[in-house]
Order: C-alpha cells, then sequence, then structure tokens
C-alpha cells in the first residue's frame, strides 16, 4: 500500500522538514529487500511555506538509509530528476493544493516502496501554464477556443483547467453578426450592454444556479441543519405536513422527481399558474414578481391522470419533470432550516471558502425571504473563473485547498446518478447532469453515454466536469446584468424599465440562434488531449 501524508503550509513557517519512513506498495514487508525497509525520505519547502502570487516554491527531496543498488523517482509530469535526491516546483496554479508521488525501486530485485504527499494550504494562484506540459496540443486546444468564440455563438467566456492548473482563458464582447441582431429583441437593450468583455467581467448562471443550491444542500446536511436528503420535505415545509405532500423528500425535489404540479408564468400575468401546455425551461418565472408562494401551494399531481404539460398520455408515480418550482422550494427549506437567506448562507460556507464574490437575484416579492426571494433555480452572478472553481470543487470531491466544504458522500451521490437517475441517454439527479452524446462531423459520436457531469444553463451556461482526464470546462453566453429600475438585483421586466438577467440571444428573446454547439465544442478539447 502507499503511505499518505498531509503537509499543510503555513505563513510564517520558515522551513519545516519532515522524514518518514515510505512503506510498501503492495506485498508484505517480508517481501521486500532489506535495503527498502529502511530508507526513510526528508523533505523540505525552500523560501518560506507559503505561495505568494506569481511565485513557486520548491520541494527538495533526499532518500536516506542503505541507498546502494536503489534509485528514486518522483511521479506526475513535474521536473524532478532520477536518483536519490531532487527537487519538485509546485506549479503556481494548483488550486490551493497538489499531491506526487515519490517511489524507490530496488534495482536487484526491481522491488518498490512509494508514498504520497498531499501538499494543502496553497495560496491561490493566477498564472497559466503551456497546455503540453499537461498533455494537452496547443493549437488543437485553439481550435476549440476559436470555435466557439465565432460570431453568431454569442459566447463571452472559456475557460479550462486540467489537473488543478489554469491551461487558457478567452473573452469577448459583441460581434458584427451578433450586434445586428440586437435589434429584434423583446427588451430595450443596445449593443454598446455588450461591448468589450474581459476576466473581470460578470456572466450569469441561469439553470447552473441549480448546482449552486444543490451542494448547499449538501453543506446544510453536513452541518446538521437538514438531517438528510431522503427526509420528508414538510419538516420545513409545515404547509406539507398534514396532506399527501409530505411524502416529497428533499431527494425528490433535488432529483425534478416530486410529484407536484409545475407552474409557469407569462408576461402580463402577476401570478404563477398550473401550467396549460408543455413544459419548457422550467416555467418562465421571470415575469412573476413572487415566484415562491405558488411553489409552495401548488398540490400534487394525479397519478394515472393525463396532463397537458406533461410529455406523455398519462402521469406516472414520481415522474422526472423539469420543474423551476422544485429547486425554489429548496432555497426556501435552505432559508427555514438555517434561519438565513441563500445568499448569507452561501456567502459563509461556500463563495467566501472559495474565494469568490457572487451575487444571487431575488425576485420583486413584497416581504419573502429578504425584501424578496432569493431564486434558487437560477440567477447568479459571477466571474467566469468564480464559477471554474465550483467545478473544480466538485472535481476535488468536495476539498477547497485544506478544507472539505462539503462531503465527500453528497459528491458521490451527484456521480452515482448515472446509476439511480437515468433518463434516456442522460442522467439528471441532485441538480447536475450529464452531457447528451452528439454526431460528430466526421461520424464519432461524442460523449459516451453518461461520461461527462455538468451544470447547464439558459443560453448555453456550462460547467462541464471530467472526471476521467481531470478537467473542468467553462463556457458562458454574453451577459449584461440589466439594472434599470435600481441597482438591486430584483427581478423584474416592465416597460418601464427592467431589472433582468439579459444573456444573448434567447434571454432577450432575440429573433436570432445561437450557432454553439456544446458537445462539439467538447469534442475539439478532448481532440486536444494527447
Amino acid at each position: 500500500m502507499k503511505l499518505f501524508m498531509v503537509v499543510n503550509l503555513r505563513k510564517n513557517l520558515i522551513i519545516f522538514i519532515l522524514t518518514f519512513f515510505i512503506i510498501a506498495c503492495g506485498g508484505s514487508g517480508a517481501d521486500l529487500n532489506n535495503r527498502l525497509d529502511n530508507l526513510s525520505i526528508s523533505l523540505s519547502f525552500s523560501q518560506g511555506a507559503i505561495i505568494n502570487l506569481n511565485q513557486e516554491n520548491t520541494i527538495d527531496w533526499n532518500v536516506q538509509g542503505d541507498i546502494k543498488n536503489t534509485n528514486c523517482t518522483a511521479s506526475d509530469d513535474w521536473s524532478g530528476e532520477k536518483g536519490i535526491s531532487g527537487s519538485e516546483t509546485i506549479p503556481t496554479q494548483s488550486f490551493g493544493q497538489y499531491t506526487f508521488t515519490l517511489t524507490c525501486q530496488d534495482l536487484e530485485t526491481n522491488l518498490t516502496k512509494s508514498v504520497d504527499l498531499f501538499i494543502s494550504g496553497l495560496s491561490e494562484q493566477t498564472e497559466f501554464v503551456k497546455p503540453e506540459s499537461v498533455g494537452l496540443n496547443s493549437q488543437k486546444l485553439l481550435n476549440a477556443f476559436d470555435y466557439a468564440m465565432r460570431d453568431g455563438n454569442y459566447t463571452q467566456s472559456v475557460f479550462l483547467v486540467k489537473d488543478g492548473r489554469y491551461i487558457d482563458h478567452k473573452y469577448r464582447g459583441i460581434l458584427p453578426s451578433e450586434s445586428s441582431a440586437i435589434s429584434t429583441s423583446l427588451l430595450d437593450i443596445r449593443s454598446d450592454d455588450y461591448l468589450t468583455r474581459d476576466s473581470f467581467s460578470l456572466v450569469s448562471s441561469w439553470s447552473t444556479g441549480k448546482s449552486f443550491t444543490s451542494i448547499l444542500i449538501g453543506i446544510a446536511i453536513d452541518n446538521g441543519f437538514i438531517e438528510s436528503i431522503d427526509e420528508s420535505a414538510s419538516v420545513y415545509i409545515d404547509e406539507w405536513a398534514n396532506d399527501e405532500r409530505q411524502k416529497v423528500t428533499i431527494r425528490h425535489l433535488l432529483d425534478m422527481r416530486s410529484g407536484l404540479v409545475p407552474m409557469c408564468g407569462e408576461s402580463g400575468k402577476t401570478e404563477l399558474f398550473i401550467c396549460n401546455e408543455r413544459l419548457s425551461n422550467g416555467g418562465a418565472f421571470v415575469f412573476t414578481d413572487n415566484q415562491m408562494d405558488k411553489c409552495i401551494d401548488r398540490p400534487l399531481a394525479q397519478v394515472g391522470a393525463s396532463y397537458p404539460w406533461f410529455y406523455a398520455d398519462v402521469y406516472p408515480k414520481n415522474a422526472w419533470l423539469y420543474s423551476n418550482c422544485d429547486t425554489n422550494v429548496l432555497g426556501e427549506i435552505i432559508f427555514r432550516a438555517t434561519g438565513k437567506d441563500l445568499q448569507i448562507f452561501a456567502d459563509e460556507v461556500l463563495f467566501s471558502k472559495l474565494n469568490i464574490d457572487a451575487y444571487w437575484w431575488r425576485d420583486n416579492a413584497n416581504g419573502g425571504q429578504a425584501d424578496g426571494n432569493y431564486l434558487a433555480y437560477c440567477c447568479l452572478d459571477a466571474t467566469p473563473r468564480d464559477f471554474i472553481k465550483f467545478g473544480q470543487l466538485i472535481l476535488n470531491n468536495g476539498i477547497w485547498s485544506d478544507e472539505r466544504i462539503v462531503s465527500e458522500a453528497y459528491i458521490s451521490t451527484i456521480k452515482d446518478i448515472i446509476i439511480t437517475s437515468q433518463i434516456g441517454q442522460i442522467s439528471y439527479g441532485l441538480k447536475f447532469w450529464t452531457i447528451s452524446p452528439g454526431n460528430m462531423p466526421d461520424e464519432s459520436v461524442y460523449p459516451q453515454e453518461n461520461t461527462l457531469y455538468a451544470t447547464q444553463g439558459f443560453d448555453g451556461q456550462y460547467i462541464v466536469i471530467d472526471f476521467e482526464n481531470n478537467m473542468i470546462i467553462g463556457r458562458n453566453s454574453l451577459y449584461y446584468p440589466m439594472l434599470d429600475l435600481s441597482s438591486e438585483r430584483k427581478m423584474k421586466i416592465s416597460f418601464e424599465g427592467s431589472n433582468y438577467t439579459a444573456t444573448l440571444p434567447a434571454g432577450v428573446g432575440l429573433f436570432d440562434n445561437s450557432n454553439f454547439w456544446h458537445q462539439y465544442y467538447l469534442y475539439l478539447i478532448n481532440q486536444a488531449i494527447e
């Protein structure tokens, strides 16, 4: 087996030397050459014990003991030299943590021993590395980014992280053909609202926000505010406690299988209503001031009945149905369980931990959670880098730097949606998707079913999590935070002006479709892996 050592780097620690014995990688001690049993590794951290921006920290390693006919190698793709001593440099973009393995081999018997070192507590880095350093072809990656940024794709940003390292990012404002379509908008916007964009420009989540809500549910469970995802939602939504709705669990809401009728909104109507046609985009809530009360008040659908909003002839028990109300109720559960609204709770247990600034939109209700109700189903504004950090948290199995943010058990439940919550060629559960397969121009299919996990939002907001290749891929569409009525992010669409998440193209009702094809973009990135 391997010895797994955790080393925390802290400020004010100038020189830190750790000595330990490596132990067998497979087999028993009796099977190994005695020289290996007597080896120890000394590690020293040079230049202090905290990494500052734009600097690198070097680990010097030295193997001591009976070193005759012994060779040691530091693994991964770092620049270590084979032999009995060497040095390794922690990349400056290591997302607060890094792991490497030191393996020693007896050259007479070929027996080996290994030790894993997990270095944590590193300060956040901002530099980017060359794609080749993580096994990516620069030109092919450039081709993928060029495709995403084409005129007509309405892309504001693309971002790539591999092996915990920033690889590349691109940003742009509106381009000529896109600008020419602005006049068809249903809202009072101008091309000038979407000019130059950079790494500091905000993008908006739309339904990617649902995945953030899910992680907040997991954190609330970890902190004892909620018992489990199998708990009845009626423990917190007491309006459901004395009727059949008490059978609805938090897991049902997370998986979009609540069994509750869906609610819809419509321009010119002031309240949500039971949908009267096939449900799309979760219910088009944006026209409604109070987007919470009707989500709580709605009844259960009748099993075996026919409904105009359902995609089959009859409604089966706990059928999957994409409804914004299910997620909005989760936001109310967090509020009632913790005593804190979504923004405050997220700031304390998630955003501050990841060192991100994110701004959650509210509805325009009077009262509610915080002079309006936070829109748990959507509408979180942040920079592309901050959304990428969220994806990296999932890829890290819930750890950020040296701190566990959400339990590994909760992340495992998300990964298990490919077993527990398949829907045809995709899976959906705990507010995460898998990317559906697409037919590529070369007649191949990419991705394969249930291999890429993702958050997905209206107008093509993506955080794609590739566990197999240790990658996070981000893409966001052009965005303008429309704040005509006030500086507060309270959603209101009106002829007098609007406060609204004005993404392009569909978010503002352009008579133009985006040409962006997300499966093809992901395929091009995959083709860059060498």
